[in-house]
């Protein structure tokens, strides 16, 4: 038995995809599930009407605007592996969400569009990867279409995000010039012929050695004595694969291909599977927990309601981080001291369910909440009350207050508000003496605000109007027992508790903080909330 549940667990990979929007991780993704057989015919986010959504895009909202701003679960088999793809949302007003999904994934797959490169605005959301120092592979993305220079490619990443690269293929031309890629190890070149995008059809691959006279027929004389200088400059100049270097997240794999085109996947997730590895120890307080040897434990990474319209659910996914889940036992949920049974538990191909009876280390489940759980909670078996490593909040840099326009759904207002923060995606307080009548929404991103009016309207029938506030700062106050309404210099400061009664207190601008900070003797403000 113990053999079967180290086998089954040394299969597993588990990663989150993140890129900029419009990079094309959400097409890279479904064609990593088309080579599982998981899905039969890609998705189009941005197609015509009659088309099919993008598998990994269920919200309403992500159909009309041709984004991702949750984050997908996706399990598929391939070449003996189990693997569990955690989608990303690709706007950085959601790095948020991004950063609770890397602490579930044991490394990350970097898209960047290969005109583009690393673009200015998206820096934050690939510096939430390297904050997690796990292995990061990047994919270099629509090579079929005009791009920069591919050195020039490498030394963005390596200047912007401070990582450096190793290129285990390289790419010959670009755009109507784009011929294939070189495999560094194997010394092949595999050609690539585009054909009609879309559904399951890929490119026409064929491989040739470096030096074979066919290659020559297919490749210009041009492009061909290129690659043999770039090969050249690249042996010579470019850093050498160090798996321990990759292991920390310091050099990052690159490869390059057509996602479009379903071109490069399958040399990108051949090399992906050799160089990452089956779920490591994780810490917890009692130190670091072993995922084969020690039994069930998980933590929650992700809460969602209202997945399903039709059953009004809430759906807490989790990490399980240590030996098997078997769904007839009793569980422990360490924060609020209770035996259960996890209600329900299912694997998620994005909308689509299947109920499970066992799960291993390394897979992502998600269970019906009834309202016990929270971000960053641990669950383990009876008679183990270690607790995982808590998820940061981050503190929100945008404000606004929350005016309900039909007083008549208060109490749909107050669950749909209360719900969407328990998910993360926003934070809530309240003034001090207003109580639930005067509600202000904290969020990391503006086009959080979209998202919370879209939500409240669709799915509790609620409408609102949001007044912008001038805020841009907020700091938990260190002694929670602290009296605000007797702090000096509070002009143009405001008092607020959040949803658990701490006290915070909402600046205009630093200089303001550092003011309330001398004329008040002993307080203590703090910039990150402790969970």
């Amino acid at each position: 038995m113990a053999d079967n549940i180290k086998s089954e667990i040394e299969k597993r990979r588990t990663f989150a995809i993140i890129s900029h929007p419009d990079a094309g991780k959400t097409t890279l993704t479904e064609k990593f599930l088309l080579y599982g057989g998981a899905i039969n015919t890609a998705g189009s986010v941005k197609g015509k009407a009659n088309s099919k959504y993008a598998v990994s895009d269920w919200m309403e909202i992500e159909k009309e605007r041709g984004i991702s701003v949750t984050s997908s679960v996706m399990q598929f088999n391939y070449d003996g592996f189990c693997i569990n793809i955690l989608d990303t949302p690709g706007h950085q007003d959601f790095s948020e969400d991004t950063y609770r999904t890397l602490m579930a994934a044991d490394s990350a797959v970097m898209v960047i569009d290969a005109s583009k490169g690393v673009e200015a605005q998206t820096i934050k959301l690939f510096k939430v990867c390297v904050m997690r120092h796990i292995p990061i592979f990047t994919f270099i993305n629509k090579m079929d279409r005009d791009a920069k220079d591919s050195f020039e490619l490498l030394d963005d990443i390596e200047t912007v995000l401070g990582i450096r690269t190793c290129p285990i293929n390289w790419p010959i031309g670009s755009g109507k010039e784009f011929k294939g890629i070189f495999d560094r190890k194997a010394k092949t070149v595999r050609t690539f012929e585009a054909v009609s995008t879309g559904g399951a059809k890929s490119a026409a691959e064929t491989d040739y050695a470096i030096d074979d006279p066919e290659l020559r027929k297919i490749v210009p004389d041009n492009l061909y004595d290129q690659l043999v200088d770039e090969i050249e400059l690249l042996d010579g100049a470019s850093d050498e694969l160090d798996m321990e270097k990759v292991s920390k997240g310091e050099l990052s794999p690159v490869f390059f291909g057509s996602a479009l085109n379903t071109f490069g996947i399958e040399i990108f997730l051949k090399y992906f599977l050799e160089m990452t590895s089956s779920p490591l120890p994780r810490m917890s307080d009692e130190g670091l927990i072993d995922p084969v040897s020690e039994p069930f434990s998980a933590f929650v990474f992700k809460i969602q309601a209202n997945m399903n319209k039709a059953h009004r659910d809430r759906i807490a996914f989790m990490r399980i981080c240590s030996g098997k889940f078997n769904a007839d036992k009793d569980v422990y949920h360490v924060q609020s001291g209770r035996k259960l049974k996890l209600s329900q538990p299912q694997q998620i191909m994005a909308q689509d369910r299947q109920v499970i009876q066992e799960a291993y280390a390394g897979d992502v489940i998600g269970v019906f909440d009834p309202g016990i759980f929270s971000i960053g909670d641990t669950i383990t078996m009876p008679g183990h009350k270690y607790e995982y490593e808590g998820i940061p909040t981050f503190a929100p840099e945008h404000f606004c207050r929350v005016i309900q326009l039909n007083s008549m759904k208060r109490k749909q207002f107050v669950k749909g508000i209360t719900q969407i923060a328990q998910e993360g995606a926003i934070q809530i307080f309240q003034e001090f003496s207003a109580g639930m009548s005067e509600i202000i929404v904290g969020v990391v991103g503006v086009l959080q605000f979209d998202v919370l009016k879209y939500r409240l309207e669709n799915e509790y029938g609620c409408e609102i109007r949001l007044e912008a506030l001038p805020y841009e700062y907020i700091r938990w106050v260190g002694d929670p027992s602290t009296d605000v309404t007797k702090l000096k210099r509070m002009n143009n400061v405001k008092a607020v508790k959040d949803m658990k009664g701490n006290p915070l207190l909402l600046f205009v601008n630093e200089w303001m903080i550092r003011m309330v900070l001398e004329d008040n003797e002993g307080l203590e403000l703090l910039e990150f909330k402790k969970n």
